[in-house]
């Protein structure tokens, strides 16, 4: 069982996630950094494990979130295709098991909505619900809101957000606050809308009900 701590180890990964954040940031894309990284990988495998899922699948999820976002090196838009291929023959020369590269794959490949991802396993669907959780306004990188695209404002908007899991009644909550002087929480729903339903369908996959609150109020 290759871990998430010989992924990290590992200086070609750690030059690849920097080199895609620059250069996706060289077009003005949020933050795709090692902190984003490091808790996508930490909700994968929380989430997993809180549902009662084997260690050896909680941790595949941790080293997909891990390596998620490993295809902006190649280009933004399709980077699920790109990295499920860049991570392939990382694990492969890490000598991981052929079922665990083909379980993270399918996760990394299926992770973005724009490409019509889909919840082809548990690590994938896991993967879907820590992504899209982790909104906030320190991954926007412009200064200037006259630069700011509709997605720019609505990430700016966000001061707090977090997922959390209960087990016990199948329940999986994603809460958000934003600050309602930089948009509304109706034009945050109506633009995050594909990322809200995907989450859904990763909540049921896993068994569970999703739930958005967003300054308190469900939308979900």
């Amino acid at each position: 069982m290759i871990t998430l701590a010989e992924i990290k180890a590992s200086q070609l990964v750690q030059e690849y996630m920097k080199m895609g954040n620059t250069f996706i940031g060289n077009m003005g894309a949020i933050e795709h950094n090692i902190e984003h990284a490091e808790l996508t990988s930490q909700l994968c495998h929380h989430i997993l494990t809180k549902l009662g899922y084997p260690e050896e699948e909680a941790e595949l999820g941790a080293i997909a979130g891990y390596l998620h976002d490993i295809g902006n090196l190649v280009n933004r838009y399709g980077h699920g295709m790109s990295g499920a291929l860049i991570a392939f023959n990382i694990l492969l020369e890490l000598g991981m098991h052929p079922t665990h590269i083909a379980t993270i794959m399918g996760a990394i490949g299926n992770h973005e909505e724009q490409a019509g991802g889909h919840c082809v396993n548990n690590v994938a669907a896991a993967l879907i619900l820590a992504d899209k959780s982790d909104v906030h306004r320190s991954r926007v990188r412009k200064r200037d809101f006259a630069t700011f695209t509709s997605r720019d404002r609505v990430n700016y908007a966000v001061t707090e957000s977090g997922i959390k899991v209960d087990a016990d009644n199948k329940l999986i909550t994603m809460m958000i606050t934003i600050d309602t002087s930089v948009c509304s929480v109706m034009e945050y729903f109506e633009i995050f809308l594909t990322k809200m339903l995907m989450s859904r369908r990763a909540a049921q996959h896993l068994g569970c009900e999703f739930e958005l609150l967003i300054n308190d109020y469900k939308l979900l």
